[in-house]
């Protein structure tokens, strides 16, 4: 492995930290030797995360140049894959889900109070280097719509004022709840069960006499 000895190498400024280089390793090791490249998903992601959520060209070319893979192949993975950021974001990266579910749902206004509250276009970063914004494709909790994603925690059945006061929760440094916001349990109904909330006696057999009828 190229890198162990943490190597400057021909990938710029970019080198793992002790951690995710032990980190990336094992995750390489899940794989048949020849086949590390299998890894570049995880490596990729370790590496934006230690570089503030973003991915540098040193930072990608040094992942290539760790699992042995042409800078170019894992070039075209980083710009296919929307999780992976091209450019500087935020310290809080909201991602404001618009499918359909969300959309219909309100989707559109969390984006505006984002963009309003923060002062900042589409995938910008606020002056104080905390917030940027982008909308995404669907992030699998539509049951849940409207919601964002930041950072690595969902945010769910938000309304454009419960979004504004996160920002200021954020802003302010203070912990804020995840998942839903109306404390809907997991994907449960909105306001709690709303079926079989009565046990149901199933009825007997046919053909079969009942203890009472036996008697």
């Amino acid at each position: 492995m190229k890198y162990t000895s943490y190597q400057k190498g021909d990938a710029g400024d970019f080198v793992f930290s002790p951690e995710n280089a032990e980190q990336a390793d094992a995750y390489m090791a899940r794989y048949p030797e020849g086949r590390q490249a299998s890894a570049v998903i995880y490596l990729l992601y370790l590496a934006q995360k230690q570089n503030g959520g973003w991915l540098s060209n040193p930072a990608i070319e040094y992942v290539a140049n760790y699992l042995d893979m042409a800078p170019i192949r894992v070039h075209e993975i980083t710009t296919f894959y929307t999780m992976f950021n091209l450019k500087p974001v935020g310290k809080h990266l909201i991602q404001v889900c618009r499918t359909t579910p969300c959309w219909l749902r309100g989707s559109d206004g969390l984006t505006q109070t984002c963009l309003d509250k923060l002062g900042v276009d589409m995938k910008e970063v606020t002056e104080d280097g905390l917030f940027s914004v982008m909308e995404v494709e669907c992030l699998g909790a539509c049951a849940n719509a409207p919601m964002v994603q930041i950072n690595d925690d969902y945010y769910e059945d938000l309304t454009p004022e419960r979004m504004g006061e996160i920002i200021d929760d954020l802003r302010a440094g203070k912990a804020v709840r995840v998942g839903s916001q109306i404390g809907r349990i997991c994907s449960a109904p909105e306001g709690g069960p709303q079926t079989l909330m009565e046990p149901i006696e199933p009825p007997a057999p046919q053909g079969v006499e009942t203890a009472e009828e036996g008697a």
